[in-house]
């Protein structure tokens, strides 16, 4: 039986940078720009 994780796609950012390309998962990249998403209380 599968992990349930690989079942999901999950989206990559790459950026062009002076020196070539860098590739990011879209998580990393929006924490990189600290825009974080909070669905719940915080306790």
């Amino acid at each position: 039986m599968e992990e349930e994780h690989d079942q999901y796609l999950i989206p990559t950012v790459i950026e062009k940078e002076a020196h070539g390309e860098r590739a990011y998962d879209i998580y990393s990249r929006l924490l990189k720009e600290r825009i974080i998403f909070i669905a719940g209380p915080i306790t």
